[in-house]
């Protein structure tokens, strides 16, 4: 059995491990890798993402944010510096809990113990095809230390305020305010469907 993963860490060394690490497995196949969780979020309802080696501190959206968001079928496994995550990782169903620096031979535990899951469950809890519709017809930005799901029908307009974006949602009386610019999240928007004006 096959498993296809991704790695996500804004430190590019930890990455480059990673993705070493990776490469010496037999039965994972690469198939994405991201220096933060925003890229990784636009993209993954796109694809099937089996085990998602995450690290935790990392800028705008952090690990446990995205992990949050996550459907049943991802497995998790953090790789982080901080050890005082490990309880809430495991809150968000962690399959595992890498304490940087960590070896190969506990790389490879991490990644056989992923492994069994997915053929004990016969490949996971795959999304319902109607929750994976839900994700490909919004987006999830970050708002009042919240992660949202923002609908593209219920947008009616977007304000770039210099570091912040003011996104005008159908039937809410304020609109959502997030820190980011309007350049990262029009990369995040589809190009058919909205324009810049």
């Amino acid at each position: 059995m096959m498993l296809n993963c991704w790695i996500v860490d804004d430190e590019p060394l930890a990455l480059s491990l990673l993705e070493s690490y990776v490469q010496r497995v037999p039965f994972l196949e690469l198939t994405g890798k991201y220096s933060n969780a925003l890229s990784a979020m636009k993209n993954i309802t796109e694809e099937k993402v089996d085990v998602l080696f995450l690290d935790i501190q990392m800028p705008e959206v952090n690990g446990m944010e995205f992990a949050r968001i996550l459907g049943d079928h991802t497995r998790v496994i953090f790789t982080t510096a901080f050890s005082e995550y490990a309880v809430e990782g495991y809150k968000v169903n962690a399959m595992d809990y890498l304490l940087k620096p960590f070896s190969f031979s506990d790389f490879l535990v991490a990644a056989k113990k992923a492994l069994s899951w997915f053929e004990m469950t016969g490949g996971g809890g795959q999304k319902s095809s109607a929750a994976t519709e839900q994700e490909k017809v919004g987006i999830f930005v970050k708002s009042e230390y919240k992660l949202l799901h923002v609908l593209y029908d219920e947008i009616l307009y977007i304000e770039g305020l210099k570091d912040y974006v003011k996104i005008h949602v159908e039937n809410e009386p304020k609109p959502i305010l997030s820190l980011m610019s309007l350049k990262a999240l029009e990369e995040m928007l589809p190009g058919e469907r909205f324009l810049r004006v």
